[in-house]
């Protein structure tokens, strides 16, 4: 069973951006207008009782200064020690969870060179938020990937 699933870029890209000169969007980071800062990080799901994760691969807004920091330290050797960074999580997961995931706090956890940071929802009553600090079953893991690969 796959345990992995990635969105391929933030709700607010859209193909005909691809001719713009002041967006871009890459494996990692998207930039949308020179406005707009979204980086790409796993939002993990630990399923209960065992040592697995559930993860998302999701975009994350950041804070034109803090993209710019992120960018300036891609390569750098020890980037792990950064403290956390505020953003808004950029993918709508509403196909699982049934309410929009866009906009819910985030803290991002940069993690060492290669690794893609840490995603952390604020513990809210959002069932996203739930099932990451609470974790989910095996049952709740199989359930949202039978959703996704058959609708």
């Amino acid at each position: 069973m796959p345990t992995s699933f990635h969105a391929r870029a933030p709700a607010y890209w859209s193909d005909a951006l691809a001719s713009d000169p002041k967006s871009e969007l890459s494996e990692d980071q998207c930039v949308i207008g020179e406005e707009h800062f979204f980086i790409r990080g796993l939002l993990r799901l630990p399923i209960r009782d065992t040592d697995d994760h559930f993860t998302w691969g999701v975009w994350v807004s950041l804070s034109r200064s803090n993209f710019l920091r992120t960018s300036e330290l891609w390569e750098q050797v020890g980037r792990e020690a950064e403290p956390p960074m505020f953003g808004w999580l950029s993918t709508d997961l509403a196909q699982v969870y049934g309410v929009p995931t866009l906009n819910l706090e985030t803290m991002v956890h940069t993690q060492p060179v290669g690794d893609r940071p840490w995603i952390v929802l604020a513990p809210t009553d959002h069932p996203l938020a739930v099932d990451q600090h609470a974790g989910i079953t095996l049952a709740r893991a199989r359930a949202i990937v039978e959703r996704l690969m058959h609708g």
